[in-house]
Order: structure tokens, then C-alpha cells, then sequence
């Protein structure tokens, strides 16, 4: 062989070979079958964003991630917007982590839209993402994890429905638009009280309150310096139960008119035990949290799992508030967040 063949051969050699070892190294890593310490070694990473960080409904998420985390030897990283209505933070958290290096994305979209296209780019490079709590639209995820959220609003009507014995004047209070699961619940809501509750007028159903609680508790008092005193009100998440019951509060109104919220917190525990809340629909936000690590999981190790998962709904009385069923859902434990954090 001529000195410029050989020459050409270890060329073609340098360029071919460590380009099919990183094809290789890459397949390993994105393949859907990988069972974590098996991949040489390494423990899967799993990366979990959800809407926001900072109310308690997303600190028992991530107390369900955690808890499934431990239990199949897996990694999380927990990373969420600091507001609950900033669609690019979230974004751009999600690309970021996508691109690092996790093997599998659990996401709360906070729009049914806005994520399409980076959940889309995501699953083409081998990285699959869950949905959970609310949905996203098309079909770039491999499953859905959440409450029956139009189910929620059935119940909190049926509840006003019940203690108004079907009459009087209603404001409902909305979160954010393009949330999924928070518009079903206020869609079963409304389309509950038309069939079943005619004679209840709803006097304002159009006032988003955002993500916060100082928001919603001035939307609150809006809405009351319009309406006056009306007979019921129903809040569709933890902000803005909470919101509106300082401001029912402020207005010697908490007791006297029928409030039905959503979601849990030490605060409206309490006003529940007082009569200040009639009622609190709940989720399972422990159990959402964990039966989307585990589907994520299941996905990349070649496991069986369900496309869609529904965890409980159910309604929380002043009467049932102690019951050991009901309790564990006003009081998820999340003492696996007081412990140290796992390195990914």
C-alpha cells in the first residue's frame, strides 16, 4: 500500500470511529428500554417542572416525585417558573433542562399550547415528557397524569347546589387563561349549575384572579364592591380560595355566604374547622406526583404503564374533614422535603 493510502485509512479511521462510539454512547442513553444503574452505572435522571413552587398543592407534587424517586432508585431535578403565569420562564426551564442531559421531562404546561413545539423537539431526541396535573393538547407526550378536574367542578356545584337549596346569586372566580385543568373545572362548574341548579344566578363568571393570592383577594374585593353581599362564591384553586376568603373575611361576610374552594392549605384547613369555608374539593397531589415519576420511569425502562392516569376528587366537609381518607388529602406528609437532597 502507497504512503498516501495508508495515510488516507488512518484519516478515514480518526474521523469514522470516534463518530460511531458517539452514535453509540447516544443510542445507550436514549433508549427507551435503559434501566438506570444498569446504563454503566448511572442512575436515571428525571426532570420534573411544574407551574410554579411556591403553594402547597406543588410542595405535595413534589413530596410524590420524591417519594417515587427514592423507591426506584432514580434522580429528580425540581425546577418550576416563580410566577405561575410566566409561559416563557417555564419554557426556557424546560429546554434548558431537556438539553442537559435528563432522560425523561414530568411537565405541568402552564398553556395547553405553548408547549407543543419543545415537547415535540424533545421527544425526537430521544427525551420523553409526561404531562401531569393539567393537559397539554396533540399528542407529542406518552402519558397523562391527573385529577378529573371537570369532575372537581361537579361536585363543588352540587355542594353550593345543596347548601343554597338551589337559589340565589353566584360569583365565580377563574385563575389563568389557557390552563387546562383549572377551565375544567370551571366548565363542570357552570354546565353542573345550569342543568341541575337553574335558579342560581351567576353574576360574574369572567374575572381571572392570576396566580397569586394578593391578586385574587382584589379581584375578590372588586367583585363584592360591584355585587354586594351574594349568596355564594366558588374559587377554582388554592390562590384564589384563599384570596377571597380574606376578603370575604374583611367584609364580615366568611360563614354568613357559601364558599366552596379548591386545594388545600393550613390556612384554609383551619377556616374549614371554622365554618369560614363550607367546602374544599380535593386532589391527590401526593399520588399525581408519584404516578408520574413511575410512568416515566416504566417508559424508559420497556415497563408496561398506563397512558392515562386519573387520582382522586373528592369533596372535604366541615362533618368529613377528619376522616382518615379525607385528612390524608388535607394534610399530605411531605417531610421527604426536610430531609437532605439527593444529588442528580
Amino acid at each position: 500500500m502507497s504512503f498516501g493510502r495508508r495515510l488516507l485509512s488512518s484519516l478515514t479511521a480518526l474521523i469514522v470511529i470516534p463518530l460511531l462510539l458517539a452514535l453509540a454512547e447516544t443510542a445507550c442513553k436514549r433508549s427507551p428500554s435503559g434501566n438506570g444503574p444498569g446504563q454503566a452505572g448511572r442512575r436515571l435522571k428525571i426532570a420534573v417542572i411544574p407551574m410554579g413552587t411556591t403553594h402547597e398543592f406543588w410542595k405535595s407534587i413534589h413530596a410524590g416525585a420524591e417519594n417515587a424517586a427514592r423507591d426506584l432508585g432514580v434522580a429528580i431535578v425540581w425546577k418550576g417558573p416563580l410566577k405561575e403565569d410566566d409561559r416563557n420562564e417555564q419554557m426556557e426551564i424546560y429546554e434548558t433542562l431537556a438539553a442537559s442531559g435528563a432522560d425523561a421531562m414530568l411537565l405541568t404546561p402552564i398553556d395547553d399550547r405553548a408547549m407543543l413545539r419543545p415537547v415535540a423537539e424533545a421527544r425526537r431526541a430521544g427525551v420523553p415528557t409526561v404531562i401531569f396535573n393539567t393537559a397539554l393538547q396533540g399528542g407529542e407526550h406518552i402519558a397523562f397524569v391527573s385529577t378529573d378536574n371537570y369532575r372537581g367542578g361537579v361536585l363543588a356545584a352540587q355542594a353550593v347546589g345543596r347548601l343554597t337549596s338551589g337559589r340565589g346569586k353566584l360569583i365565580l372566580m377563574r385563575v389563568i387563561e389557557g390552563v387546562e385543568g383549572t377551565r375544567q373545572r370551571e366548565e363542570g362548574f357552570l354546565a353542573t349549575l345550569r342543568t341541575e341548579f337553574p335558579g342560581i344566578e351567576v353574576v360574574s363568571e369572567n374575572q381571572y384572579a392570576g396566580p397569586s393570592t394578593e391578586k385574587a383577594y382584589q379581584t375578590m374585593e372588586n367583585l363584592l364592591s360591584r355585587f354586594g353581599a351574594v349568596d355564594a362564591v366558588f374559587t377554582p384553586n388554592e390562590s384564589t380560595t384563599f384570596g377571597a376568603l380574606r376578603a370575604l373575611q374583611d367584609h364580615g361576610l366568611a360563614g354568613k355566604i357559601v364558599h366552596i374552594g379548591f386545594d388545600s392549605s393550613a390556612k384554609l384547613i383551619e377556616a374549614l374547622g371554622t365554618g369560614d369555608l363550607q367546602g374544599l374539593v380535593l386532589q391527590d397531589p401526593f399520588a399525581m406526583g408519584y404516578e408520574s415519576l413511575k410512568t416515566a420511569v416504566a417508559y424508559l425502562r420497556g415497563q408496561p404503564y398506563e397512558k392515562t392516569v386519573s387520582t382522586a376528587v373528592v369533596l372535604a366537609t366541615r362533618e368529613n374533614m377528619n376522616d382518615p381518607a379525607i385528612a390524608r388529602l388535607l394534610r399530605p406528609d411531605l417531610s421527604i422535603l426536610d430531609g437532605p437532597r439527593r444529588m442528580p
